[in-house]
This record gives structure tokens, sequence and C-alpha cells, in this order.
């Protein structure tokens, strides 16, 4: 069995970051069937451009696989229904909405216990479900400016950056995973489930770590860096060679010495300005020209090849294609394939969330609503109470929404 083939996961969500947590889940397992409002299309990122053709795209590929559709409209009696004997039989409620839905379309644990004491309840919103911006949306872009991140980056002379990914998106959907799995254990040693009440600014603000410590207790204020440095251990940045960039990290005393000996300087470690961290950090204006002056002297490869031996942390500045197609990447088996009926064979990264040796299997993302009957024949309903529900509008146009 894999992992988490035996929990069922009930995922009220759409667009990135609680369809990217809940697919790890699903990756390891976990039967999760994704609830659709029928009305809007379901999930929006069906739509989303520009590798998008109807209702599907390689956006809603990649963070819905190995997952489950039923269309419902949660707002009519039927839907309610049908949502309510799922609860029944499930382990969990996963959803992404704005902070002050949950509770208005009644799916916290105060309103679900009744019906399944040890449901547990996750919430990933944007903000939470209390303070002050609680009914805001909140979208990636505007945590990391709220949270100090795009402030810390980019280069000093440019305007504030954000990240080239979503990671506020990303790690809020790995934190309510990490969240619902701890709730899944409480719930199945005690009985009782309850609310994860998880944001994506709670994420991105307790993700500050170390800056947020060093300015909480001296007063720190960060600054952007040039060639993206670390912002106290010198050398630990980017650095330019004669045919493009590649990124050096001496996060140890040792990985210096390797580093001015293999490169040919072994002069500086006789230097009373560089003999460690505190001093080179002082004196960095005076010893990165003279690491970038000998870098532009050769190629990446010969300087990532000649570090590499030595044992000092190096790497390239890959592109993407370059990223996809490393030798480690493709030796850790983190590209998937899978068939589809639009897109032909669909490459895709893996989760990189693992337990034991079985292998990971996976299956495309699901037409909206393809899963209706086997949802139906698990809840047990007849072809009477079925009809009913259609004609309630449970499911909403049923006949345009099932493939």
């Amino acid at each position: 069995m894999r992992p988490l083939e035996d929990v069922r996961i009930i995922a009220v969500e759409q667009y990135g970051a609680g369809p990217f947590g809940s697919v790890h889940l699903a990756d390891l397992g976990a039967d999760v069937i994704k609830i659709e409002e029928p009305k809007s299309g379901g999930d929006v990122g069906r739509y989303v451009p520009p590798y998008n053709k109807g209702e599907d795209s390689l956006f809603f590929e990649t963070f819905n696989r190995n997952k489950r559709s039923l269309s419902l409209d949660l707002g009519t009696p039927g839907g309610r229904r049908v949502f309510e004997d799922l609860v029944r039989t499930s382990d969990a409620v996963y959803s992404n909405l704005r902070g002050d839905v949950p509770a208005k379309i009644k799916i916290t644990y105060d309103d679900l216990k009744h019906l399944n004491p040890a449901i547990v309840c996750c919430s990933l919103t944007g903000f939470g479900m209390t303070g002050p911006r609680a009914k805001q949306p909140g979208y990636d872009y505007i945590l990391q400016g709220l949270a100090g991140w795009m402030d810390l980056t980019g280069d000093p002379d440019r305007p504030p950056t954000k990240s080239g990914l979503s990671l506020v998106d990303f790690c809020g959907g790995y934190v309510a995973a990490l969240s619902l799995m701890s709730g899944l254990h409480a719930a199945r040693r005690d009985g009782i489930g309850g609310d994860c009440d998880v944001s994506l600014y709670d994420t991105a603000i307790s993700m500050l770590t170390y800056p947020a410590a060093w300015h909480l207790n001296a007063g720190y204020r960060p600054a952007r860096t040039k060639n993206s440095a670390h912002p106290s251990l010198v050398p630990f940045q980017a650095f330019e060679a004669s045919d493009g960039w590649f990124v050096v990290g001496c996060a140890k005393e040792k990985f210096w010495v390797r580093l001015a000996e293999t490169i040919g300087l072994p002069e500086l470690l006789e230097d009373p300005r560089f003999t460690d961290f505190t001093a080179r950090g002082e004196n960095k204006d005076e010893l990165l020209p003279v690491l970038e002056k000998r870098f532009a002297e050769a190629t990446v490869e010969h300087w990532v090849s000649l570090l590499t031996e030595a044992g000092v942390p190096t790497g390239p500045i890959n592109d993407v294609e370059q990223a996809l197609t490393e030798e480690h990447t493709l030796a850790r088996g983190l590209i998937a394939s899978t068939e589809h009926e639009v897109w032909g064979e669909v490459r895709q990264v893996t989760s990189p969330v693992r337990f034991g040796d079985e292998p990971a299997e996976y299956r495309r993302a699901p037409r909206r609503n393809e899963n209706f009957d086997e949802v139906m024949g698990l809840l047990g309903y007849s072809t009477e109470d079925i009809k009913g529900l259609v004609d309630d509008g449970a499911f909403g146009a049923i006949g345009q929404a099932t493939p």
C-alpha cells in the first residue's frame, strides 16, 4: 500500500496554493476528491494560459495529478447533502479560500463535527481566519511584498523584486499538507478532529527566520546584496565566469581554505583581512574584486569542475532547461510522465516527498466531474437518489460537466 492509501480528503480547492499542497498527499496515495464549483466551470486553474485548450491546461495538470473530480454546488440543498455524506466517509476537508469563507459556507470543524467527530478541517487562506486582514484575498505576489520578501530580493540599486516562482503559494501548500497530516495523526489517536487555520501570510512571515531574529533582538535591518550574496558569509554568492554565472558557497572555514588553494590564490589565507568570517565580511570590498577577476579568466565548467573536485560547494546557475536535464534530476526520478487525451504525453516534475522504496505511480489530472460515477458508488446512492440530486441542481449542468 502507498503510505496514505487509507486516507480520504475532500478538497474544496482551486488555482495554485491549495492544489499544490494536496497533490503531494495524492502522490503518496491519498484519495483526494476535488470539489469543483459547476457554475464557474470548476477550478480556474483549468483555464490558465498560455498552454490551455478548453478546460485542459498544463498548469492544471501540474497541480492535480492523481486526484478525482466531482462537480458539486455546495449552495444547493442537494449539493450540501452530498458534501455531508462525503464528510461522513472521509478523514479531512481541505480548502484554500478567503479567510472568512470557510465559516460562511460551513466547512469548519464546528460545522461538521456532528457528522464525523474525527474530521480534520484544514483551511489554507490568504491571511488566516482571524485578524484585521481575514476577509482580504491573498495572492503570492502581494504576500511577497507584505512579508518583506521583495525588499530583501534583487540587487541594491534595483527595485524590490519578487521571486521567479510563487514561493509563498508553494510553501503555504507544504505547510497546509503538514498541518493536515498532524491533525490526522491526532484525530486517529484521540478520535477527535479539529481545525487547521493555516495562511499564506503566516507562512511568509515565519520564513523570515534568522533575519527576523536578528532584527527583533539586535535591531538588524536587512539590505539587498550584490550578486545574491549571503548577508553574512563571505564568499557565498554568484560569480561571473568567462561564459556565464555560477555560485560558490564557503559556509565553513575549511571551504574558504580549499577555495583559495584551488584557484591559485593561497596568499589570501595569510592576509589578516581575510582570516575568518568576520574579517572577510568587514573587508569584502577588498576581497571580492580579487575573486571576481580570477573567476572571469575561465569558464563556468572549468571552475565548477575544479571546485567540486576540491570539495568546495559550488554549482552553475542553470536555466530551466538545464535544470530539468541535469543528470542528478533524472537519476532522482524527478520527471514523471502521464498520458492525456488532449496533450498526449504530459511530462512534469514530481513530488519530493518520499517514504519507503515503492516507486510512485502517476495518473493525469481528472477531467471536470470525471469521477462522478465512482463517487456516487462510493456513497451508495441509488439511481433514484442520483436523479433527485441532479434535478435539484446539486451537480450543476451535469450533462455538460461529464466527459
